[in-house]
């Protein structure tokens, strides 16, 4: 049973710390104040973030150990964790920096986004604050809490080095690009994902998903972003075990308007058509490739992430209005998305 009051902080933002680092806290030499921002973040996370370890194989099989990190969002026992450290893991536990270690079950799992939920037998514990990825800026301090290589309540530092960063995910035969992926510096290992990558005031902004290298790319790590996309995902995990997506069948990116349809809809991208699969709704509703999309359902699209938002569950069945330019004409056409499956 998920405790609606926790839910609701989840996909709202949770309550602001009243006692979270203030980024403009200062001190008479920079160092200082950057130690006191790290050391603060840390007190207040490490508690929230759990060492995971998972058993792999069967029940009458040798089992071989696996692990990551996970961060505890509610107070009975949910944690937030990379889709990837528990996939194809029957049974786990998670353990804390006090000592303390609790069995825990699998939730919901979203390869797509490398997200997952395990639940604890715990009750009362240190839950942490989610952020919003949105309001970061390149070259922001963040903080990254984990266990790397099994080295529990590990801390480093770094910057956000970029943002808008793609990772490609797959489930399956389908396969989907998770967008704005945090890019940080911020010295990241093997045990790290599904750990917590926070703000200087202490609130999650990310779960860390992946590390370049080793030999190739060392300080170039990735998290997926805490934002209102994946929020919605987090939440169907904690009440439904999984994200039901739309599906229309196309491939696409962004594109520069036309100056004169750019000053005709008063905006300077749309996103192109690049591909459209057979038989898919799309397909049947004659969309084609070279298709520049202008709104689906009354949205903007600017971006390819932003047709994303809009396949989800609730458009599962439902006929969209999707207007387009071609051939040198805005035109209206209906799309009702299937359910993607995976």
């Amino acid at each position: 049973m998920v405790d609606v009051r926790f839910l609701d902080a989840i996909l709202k933002g949770g309550p602001s710390s009243s006692d979270a680092a203030d980024p403009s806290d200062g001190g008479e030499e920079a160092l200082d104040a950057y130690s006191r921002v790290v050391t603060r973040v840390a007190e207040q996370l490490i508690p929230s973030v759990a060492n995971l370890r998972l058993a792999r194989g069967s029940q009458r099989g040798p089992l071989a150990e696996g692990g990551g990190s996970g961060v505890v969002i509610t107070p009975d026992g949910f944690i937030l964790t990379s889709a990837h450290v528990v996939a194809g893991n029957p049974r786990g536990s998670a353990s804390f920096v006090d000592g303390r270690e609790f069995d825990i079950e699998i939730v919901g799992i979203d390869p797509l986004s490398d997200l997952a939920v395990v639940r604890s037998s715990a009750a009362a514990l240190p839950a942490a604050t989610l952020g919003d990825a949105a309001r970061l800026k390149v070259g922001q301090l963040v903080v990254a809490i984990g266990n790397p290589l099994g080295f529990a309540g590990s801390v480093t530092a770094g910057v956000v080095s970029a943002l808008g960063r793609s990772l490609p995910t797959r489930a399956g035969s389908v396969s989907r690009v998770v967008e704005n992926v945090i890019q940080t510096d911020a010295a990241l290992h093997p045990g790290n994902s599904g750990g917590a990558l926070s703000d200087s005031a202490g609130r999650v902004v990310g779960v860390n998903t992946a590390v370049v290298g080793p030999g190739i790319g060392q300080g170039l790590g990735l998290a997926v972003p805490i934002n209102a996309i994946t929020r919605r995902i987090v939440a169907a995990l904690m009440t439904e075990g999984r994200f039901r997506r739309a599906y229309i069948g196309i491939a696409g990116g962004p594109r520069p308007l036309p100056p004169r349809l750019s000053r005709e809809v008063d905006r300077e991208r749309g996103v192109e058509i690049v591909q459209v699969v057979d038989a898919s709704p799309a397909a049947k509703a004659g969309l084609r490739p070279e298709d520049l999309i202008l709104d689906v359902d009354g949205v903007e699209m600017n971006a390819v992430d932003d047709l994303q938002r809009l396949m989800v569950g609730d458009a599962i069945g439902r006929p969209l209005p999707v207007r387009l330019y071609r051939d040198g004409r805005v035109l209206t056409v209906e799309v009702t998305p299937v359910e993607l499956s995976t």
